[in-house]
This record gives C-alpha cells, structure tokens and sequence, in this order.
C-alpha cells in the first residue's frame, strides 16, 4: 500500500510572511523637523511680517536730533572776527581747500586753520591743521548703500587730547545699527566702546537702546545704557525726541516746520543726579529769507542770541552774530565772512540779472563807493 508523499505536519516548513515595519518605542503622532529648518521657517515668516508693515528706517543715532542742531545757533555761534576763504579745485570729484581766521574772540585765542576736502560718492575725505599743529582728521567709506565706515583722528600737542575713533553704521530697511570705539587698545582691550541699535515700531515711533562700555586701564570698566525714542508726524512737519541715560540725564526735543521758511525748535536737558540737580531749556527759531538765513535763541541761564548769514552771492556770505547775558551782564558780537573762489560765471551758477544787481547793492553798503568795481556801476544803471 503506498504511502502518501503529502509531508507531515512535523515537518512542514510555513512560507515567510511579508515584513512588517516594527513599530518604533519612540514614535510621535507629530513630524520631526530639524532644528535648523524650524529656525529658517520661522525667520523666514517674521521677516516676511515685518516687510508687510512698510515700516521706514529710522536714521542714526548719530542725527536723532540733527534738525534741533540745524535749527538751533549753539554750533554756528561766534564771537570776534572770522573769514573763511574757500578755493574750489574740482567740482567732480569735490576737492576744496579753505583757510580760516580767527581773532577776538573772548573764549578762544586768535587761531589759523588750513582744511581740505575730498569727497565722491563713495568716498569722503576731510582734514586740517592749525596753528599750533593740532590734526585733524575725517574719513567715511561706503560700502553700501546701508554699510558706512567712519574714522575720526586728532593730534594734538596737549596732553591726552589726542583721540582716534572708528565707527560702522548699518541701516537695515526698518532698522539702524552703529558702533563705535574710540581710543580702542588691542592689547588690554581699554578705550570706550559704544552699540547702539534704533528700530521703527511703527511708522511715526522709533525705539532704541545704547551702550556705552568705558575702561579707562585693565582694572577699572564701567558700562551705561541710554533709551532712546523718535516720533516723527506722518507729514514729517514735527518731530519730538527724548533720550534718558544712566545717572539720571534726561535730554527731549521738539522741531517743527511751520512753513516752508520758518522752523522752531525746543531743547530741554536734565540731570537729576545724586549729587547734581539741574536744568536747561532752550528755545530757537530759523528764519530763510531769499538771500539769509537768521537763527534767533534763547535758553533758561538768560542768554539771547541771535545770527545773521547774507548772501550776498553764491560764493560770498557775511555773518553777524551777537549774544547777550542777562544774569552775568555781560555781551558778544562776531563778524565774519566767507568768500568762495570758483570759476563759474554768475549765469553758470543760476543768477539772473535781477541778483546781480541785488547783490551789487548789498554790497555798496559794506564798501566805499570809491572802491565799487566798473561794472558793479554799469549793472546798477549809473
């Protein structure tokens, strides 16, 4: 009787089954993105926000207060008598050189300075000398149109004025970002270093914070912050400041642009310190008349001042400037002029007839009509 070749179940071999993925220890419902990636996604979207809300850059630091200083007398001021004569050497590039003089001042000695100037658009370049042999010095280089390098260097024959900063501005599209260092020493690291960042929150308010970290030598270091704030009018006609420092110094500002030749401006600056306690306020307005510019001032310790810039033509200023101390009873007066050589005729540099007759008559009455140039007669109609 024969066998049945089916095999018995003992020894029956089960065919493999499909392989099943193991299920992990470890498994999460949620993807698992690296790190990286989440960081990029995330820049990616907030920078995307920020450049939906159009926000604009906010400026430097530097010029927070640049209209009050331009409306305000305090840096064109001066007492005695002052000529700058000016020869212009290229108009592209911009190369210059001036002399100016200076005597009877009653805070400054008599003094001589030889500058010059180079600039093109990319490069800017500015140094001078005085009498006594102290150096100056200025050079900006940018980059970019948002990256600048500044560098500031004076030599002087005194001792500890001498000075060298370096600074780097960056502006970002709502955003600024500057730095400087000024007497930087590589080997221990003194000097004084100063961050400052200034971003748009909206499109009127600017907020930004500034660092000052000061080591005199290895052992001693010291560092202040200062918060600053811009509010600028949508019609850029006001702009109001405020800066507040360690130590309790409290600088706000106001300039408004009440047409388009008359501008006034505010400056109050507080200390209120453990030790000092004080105040001042000053007051200011600009006047741009057709040929002069008249800046009027007045502040809190009594001082009234007042500066007068006419034009008698492109290349020729004449300056008068006064200042009265009510509480020290005391005065200044200043006279200065600018001459500037050019050799571009009145018609080159867009006078027309009706100006040079103008400025020939302003001019007559500061010279003797014996001295009055031949055609200075014949253009006046004598």
């Amino acid at each position: 009787m024969e066998r049945s070749a089916r095999p018995s179940s003992s020894t029956v071999m089960s065919e493999p089954s499909p392989l099943k993925p193991e299920a992990s220890s470890s498994s999460s419902p949620f993807p698992v993105l690296s790190t990286g990636s989440s960081f990029s996604n995330l820049y990616n979207r907030f920078s995307t926000w920020r450049k939906s809300l159009d926000l604009p850059n906010p400026g430097t630091i530097e010029n927070l207060t640049k209209e009050v200083k331009s409306t305000h007398l305090t840096n064109f001021f001066f007492d005695g008598g002052r000529a700058d004569l000016t020869k212009a050497l290229s108009a592209n590039p911009a190369f210059q050189v001036t002399h100016s003089f200076a005597l009877g001042s009653q805070t400054q000695p008599p003094s001589y300075n030889f500058g010059a100037v180079f600039a093109n658009n990319n490069v800017f370049l500015q140094g001078g000398m005085d009498n006594e042999g102290n150096l100056n010095l200025r050079a900006n280089q940018g980059w970019t149109e948002n990256n600048v390098t500044k560098v500031q260097g004076q030599i002087s024959s005194q001792v500890g004025h001498s000075m060298l900063q370096f600074e780097h501005d960056y502006q970002g599209r709502d955003y600024t970002l500057n730095f400087k260092a000024i007497n930087p020493h590589p080997a221990d690291w003194s000097g004084i270093y100063i961050g400052g960042i200034l971003q748009s929150i909206t499109k009127n308010l600017a907020l930004g914070v500034e660092s000052v970290y000061q080591r005199p030598d290895p052992t001693m270091s010291e560092v202040g912050l200062s918060y600053l704030a811009k509010y600028t009018s949508s019609d850029k006609n006001w702009i109001a400041t405020a800066q507040a420092q360690s130590g309790g110094v409290l600088q706000a500002t106001y300039w408004q642009k009440l047409s388009e030749k008359i501008e006034v401006a505010a400056d109050l600056q507080m200390i209120a310190g453990a030790t000092r306690r004080d105040a001042i306020a000053t007051l200011g307005a600009k006047y741009d008349l057709r040929m002069s510019t008249f800046r009027a001032q007045l502040d809190s310790t009594g001082k009234v001042s007042a500066l007068l810039e006419q034009r008698f033509a492109p290349t020729f200023s004449f300056m008068v400037s006064g200042e009265i101390d009510h509480f020290k009873n005391a005065a200044k007066v200043g006279v200065g002029v600018m001459i500037e050589s050019s050799s571009l005729t009145p018609e080159e540099m867009g006078m027309t007839p009706a100006d040079l007759i103008a400025c020939y008559m302003h001019i007559a009455l500061l010279i003797p009509p014996v001295v009055m140039p031949a055609h200075a007669l014949h253009l006046s109609g004598h």
